[in-house]
């Protein structure tokens, strides 16, 4: 057989192989998108086919509620999500312990509860960074969760919050308890809301009237439709995730 024509197979033989290293050899690439067509999104809602919704708190209003809904939670063998605001956390330490140690989360919702559009970049670091610090101090804990007071947010707010190491979480269903239209009216928005599904976020407000009371017969009915009720942080995925249109999380 001729040189050239035996340097000629050596070579492609060779291009062979490292062809097929590479095939064998795929290296995990970690993406995460939270940008559509140039706007970025917090997390409303999970695609899972696992039959699973989030319960969460907004926390800002006093702590007369705080220990019955701890108790109907428990009751209910359920964990959830409190957002609390610095304020909060300053004002009542030992509700924000009895919330860490029942193994709720604990998310961020601003250090003075203070719309984070309106501030710079600093200033929205310090929204931040001032709850986290009151809340390790109390229980040893970093949050990685921050929902936006008001629900206001732009594409700087969802970038501060991720530089700072946090996932914005929204909610695909509001319970409008803070509306004081009554228990009943309540349950009625939840259980039969059209964004009730696998994956929900849903919302209610430690202060509200009526939520305590309201709280005991969700429980109760979602869990007869077959809802496991976990905290935000079991239900997101942390990485490899990319969002729709809507929100929607979605594994990659």
């Amino acid at each position: 057989m001729p040189k050239e024509r035996l340097k000629w197979m050596a070579a492609w033989m060779a291009l062979a192989l490292l062809v097929f290293g590479a095939i064998r050899y795929v290296p995990e690439v970690v993406t995460v998108s939270t940008s559509i067509d140039g706007r970025e999104l917090p997390i409303y809602c999970v695609d899972t086919e696992k039959k699973q919704v989030a319960l969460s708190f907004d926390v800002i209003q006093g702590n007369t509620k705080i220990q019955e809904i701890l108790e109907i939670l428990a009751a209910y063998k359920v964990k959830a999500t409190f957002f609390v605001t610095g304020e909060w956390v300053e004002s009542f330490p030992e509700e924000v312990k009895a919330v860490c140690a029942a193994g709720h989360d604990l998310g961020n919702y601003g250090d003075k509860h203070r719309d984070m559009v309106r501030l710079d970049n600093e200033g929205k670091t310090a929204e931040l960074t001032g709850v986290q610090e009151k809340v390790r101090k109390l229980t040893g804990t970093d949050m990685e969760l921050f929902r936006p007071p008001y629900g206001s947010y732009d594409n700087a707010v969802v970038h501060n919050a991720m530089e700072n190491g946090y996932y914005t979480i929204q909610w695909s269903v509001d319970s409008l308890d803070w509306k004081d239209y009554g228990a009943e009216a309540i349950v009625e928005t939840v259980c039969n809301h059209k964004n009730l599904g696998n994956g929900a976020i849903i919302r209610m407000h430690n202060g509200a009237k009526y939520t305590a009371e309201a709280l005991k017969l969700i429980l109760a009915a979602l869990q007869e439709q077959g809802y496991e009720m976990v905290p935000v942080s079991e239900l997101i995925y942390k990485e490899n995730y990319h969002l729709d249109q809507e929100g929607r999380q979605i594994g990659n």
